[in-house]
């Protein structure tokens, strides 16, 4: 998905994100998309959920959690544009095997993995939309299907104008 689709996504307009005013840097911009990379070949954020086997999510999980943190290791430690979103994807991590890491013979086992498991994908999925706009990076598609949706026409209103606009 073109980034310019990802910040339409975002803002709701499509005018560009870039502005004379902020340039991200090469460096930045490398880093953004070294991130973006690995999670595209990362399939615990987008494939089926019922293909999913629990230990491979698992493994596949603590992997990422140790590249956010390799990553976040390398940055400068005033950098405000890339942190921010390790750093939440890497807690999002954190929440996912605190809740869908435990045996498999609690109760509702299943039932806990598959919404740990769309907790982390929706964390991500606005996380990677926020980088690959902030950075003008298009995004593979497996990976894009966890961005938020398009802003709906309706999504402004409140539930008195939605009822007008159906009545007419």
């Amino acid at each position: 998905m073109r980034f310019r689709e990802v910040a339409r996504r975002l803002t709701g307009i499509s005018c560009p994100i870039f502005g004379v005013s902020w340039d991200p840097g090469p460096a930045k911009v490398a880093s953004a998309r070294r991130v973006l990379t690995f999670l595209e070949d990362r399939r615990v954020l987008y494939a089926p959920w019922d293909v999913e086997v629990h230990a491979h999510c698992i493994a596949s999980v603590l992997e990422i959690r140790r590249f956010l943190t390799e990553q976040l290791g390398e940055l400068d430690d005033r950098d405000d544009d890339i942190g921010p979103h390790l750093k939440a994807m890497r807690a999002a991590c954190r929440q996912f095997l605190g809740t869908a890491g435990e045996p498999e013979d609690r109760p509702f086992a299943f039932w806990l993995f598959i919404d740990a498991l769309g907790e982390l994908r929706a964390v991500f999925g606005v996380h990677v939309a926020q980088l690959s706009a902030k950075f003008g990076i298009d995004v593979e598609d497996d990976l894009a299907s966890i961005l938020p949706p398009e802003p709906d026409e309706n999504d402004d209103l409140d539930d008195a104008s939605r009822r007008r606009r159906r009545r007419t």
